[in-house]
């Protein structure tokens, strides 16, 4: 890494002016679109491939539910190794290395998936090797760029991150497009072993780009971290006043033991996730209530930060219920869709390319790559001159309120395929678009408030709280489907007159609105900050 001195305010304007793209980021594009479909076309797959498979030693009739819960334990722990990539990197190898080995588990992962259709230890082997290698690579990709830019070319960063934004959907949506295609005509060996191959040159791509890298070096501990703070409150005595914040975070621990207690009933996946849960939520509590016996033993921006990223949690806790909803397109959904009927007749419909119901899931890449810039041109203009401020937290509300919706719309199909007519897959754009909306909304939003809110030290923790949400998202799936299980539980199911998958389709969507309830409650109340850095 070449080290760099200061340089004055009109030197700086100057190299800017004549500063160009740095000649590595074409290797990290590549890389990121060639990664992306390499993750959504095997993971858009896998649903229906575990339907349909002997893997799952189930009686046909079970499979569906059996498939969902394994794909949202799998969606689980690509959103769980994150934390593990980012404290790698931040803490001993540094982004490079750490993306590079990650990328080698990856193809691993995939050649397992390929090797090993037909074995059950091996191909699930496969998913956990994936879910690390996907999962550790995932908060490193996106700092690596802005690490490649400095005062001379930071300008230049905004055409990067839409780049990077672009190739990442645009790599979703021909996977999600060609890969139930390969799946039906060619077989499991090669609808996976394409997203191997895939993956295998975005990590050659990657180590093309080597020699001329910025590589920042990882950093010693922070005394002054988040867990540091949060530690010193929780532990710290002040005269005359007892710990009662402590207190709330023992019980969270206590609770947390309680819940792995129960891993011979409900699995090792629901327990740990749950036990994880209630330590941050109380744990969190606990710090918060005493956080001011932090400040003297640590600087007051960390202990602000602290308070600033606790109250963040909260935000993003609420919107946990929206990634259980999404993360369900690419299991409920292509199930519902597999009982429709394909639309062939119609003279718009490209019988040509869609044969499969799995490839609805295209819809929702090509949308997102309509709907942001229609947001930001038209929509939030339009709201603006009528008198309504679409604030990030209102979006966000909005956003999980329509994915709710969606899942209206849904239920209002099942209701339909139940009822035992042909029900054309058509009927399925509507929601999609609708869940699609939401995301928009709810997701592109998220970082941009997450960023304007957490203190410059406290940033990369947000990031990892982020990735957390859609894990809880889907630990949220298989207590439900953990739930119907219950022979109480399937007997009031029965009673309402509803199908199960009619039910749950319904319940989820109360779900979503009690949330946006409760997260426009809360969003009332919040403080908001502004910590951009200073021009």
């Amino acid at each position: 890494m070449t080290i760099q001195t200061s340089a004055s305010p009109a030197e700086n304007t100057a190299a800017a002016g004549s500063a160009k793209l740095p000649r590595q980021i074409p290797y990290i594009i590549g890389n990121e679109g060639c990664e992306r479909f390499s993750f959504y076309g095997m993971r858009n797959i896998l649903t229906p491939f575990l339907v349909s498979t002997l893997l799952l030693y189930a009686p046909e009739a079970e499979r569906a539910g059996i498939a969902k819960e394994i794909f949202h334990s799998f969606v689980i722990g690509v959103y769980f190794f994150p934390l593990l990539g980012g404290w790698l990197s931040d803490r001993f190898f540094g982004k490079y290395r750490t993306v590079l080995w990650f990328s080698l588990i990856y193809c691993a992962g995939h050649a397992c998936l390929a090797m090993f259709e037909d074995n059950r230890t091996g191909f699930y082997t496969g998913l956990f090797l994936i879910a690390l290698g996907s999962g550790g690579i995932k908060p490193l990709v996106v700092s690596f760029v802005g690490d490649q830019f400095d005062q001379t070319n930071k300008h230049l960063a905004k055409v990067v991150f839409d780049a990077f934004y672009w190739i990442i959907n645009f790599g979703s949506f021909f996977a999600s497009l060609l890969m139930p295609i390969f799946l039906r005509s060619y077989g499991p060996a090669v609808a996976f072993g394409i997203p191997g191959i895939l993956m295998f040159i975005a990590t050659l791509i990657f180590w093309l780009g080597r020699k001329q890298y910025v590589n920042v070096p990882p950093t010693a501990a922070d005394p002054n971290s988040f867990l540091h703070v949060c530690r010193t409150a929780l532990l710290a005595q002040a005269p005359g006043q007892g710990r009662a914040g402590l207190t709330v975070a023992a019980l969270g621990g206590v609770l947390a033991l309680g819940a792995l207690a129960l891993i011979p009933k409900l699995g090792f996946v629901i327990c740990a996730c749950m036990a994880l849960g209630l330590v941050i939520a109380f744990g969190g509590m606990g710090a918060s209530m005493q956080l001011e016996r932090a400040r003297g033993k640590h600087p007051d921006a960390a202990v602000d930060g602290v308070r600033a990223v606790l109250r963040i949690l909260i935000v993003f806790a609420l919107t946990t219920p929206f990634w259980s909803l999404f993360d369900q397109k690419a299991s409920t959904w292509v199930l519902q869709g597999n009982e429709m009927a394909m639309p062939h007749e119609a003279w718009w419909w490209p019988s040509w390319l869609v044969k499969d119901a799995a490839q609805m899931q295209a819809l929702n890449p090509a949308l997102v790559m309509l709907l942001i810039p229609f947001n930001n041109l038209v929509l939030y203009p339009a709201l603006r001159k009528l008198g309504f401020n679409p604030t990030a937290l209102r979006r966000m509300g909005a956003g999980i309120g329509f994915s709710g919706l969606a899942w209206v719309v849904a239920g209002l199909i099942q209701l339909w395929i139940d009822g035992g007519d042909p029900v054309s897959l058509a009927w399925q754009i509507a929601p999609y678009a609708l869940l699609t909306f939401g995301e928009v909304l709810v997701s592109a939003t998220a970082l941009e408030f997450a960023y304007s809110q957490a203190p410059q030290a406290m940033k990369g923790v947000i990031m990892a709280f982020w990735y957390l949400a859609s894990t809880f998202g889907s630990l949220w799936v298989l207590l439900t489907n953990a739930g119907v299980r219950n022979e109480a539980v399937i007997s009031h199911i029965a009673s309402t007159g509803l199908s199960e998958n009619a039910f749950l389709m319904f319940f989820f969507a109360g779900f979503a609105f009690l949330a946006a309830a409760a997260f426009a409650l809360y969003a009332r109340s919040y403080p908001m900050q502004d910590n951009y850095r200073a021009a």
